[in-house]
């Protein structure tokens, strides 16, 4: 577990972005239960997420279309909620960060670790850009 002074700044950025953090497994399973779309964002403290991950995730929502909701949890900090959004992105293995998009629940775009590693920001908005294009 990673002492909270350390996770703070790095939940607070998308937090600050319009994220809504989740903290259980219950409030995982009610997110993902609402009508529309909605952005899973599995944060990380690696540099892959600070240096791309989340600064993609915020700068994607600057494209026409965006998500309804979008949502955080946090890779070994959050264990109970990051375990529950997991479920919901099987067949995918656990990889962090991570971002995937739900439609009515269902996942319909999912970016994994190795789609963020070695991609820019602008990369990753543009991804995420063209996913709400299609789905949202």
């Amino acid at each position: 577990m990673y002492p909270e002074e350390l996770v703070k700044p790095m939940r607070d950025q998308l937090i600050s972005a319009g994220f809504d953090a989740l903290y259980t497994a219950e409030e995982v399973d009610a997110a993902l239960a609402k009508e529309g779309t909605t952005l899973v964002m599995v944060n990380s403290v690696c540099g892959c997420a600070a240096g791309t991950a989340r600064p993609g995730a915020i700068a994607s929502l600057q494209a026409d279309k965006k998500p309804d909701n979008l949502t955080t949890v946090f890779a070994g900090v959050e264990k109970e909620s990051t375990a529950k959004a997991r479920e919901y992105m099987i067949p995918f293995p656990p990889s962090s960060p991570a971002i995937a998009l739900f439609k009515d629940g269902n996942l319909v775009h999912m970016l994994e670790r190795h789609h963020i590693e070695g991609r820019s920001a602008e990369m990753i908005a543009e991804n995420l850009a063209e996913a709400y294009a299609e789905y949202c």
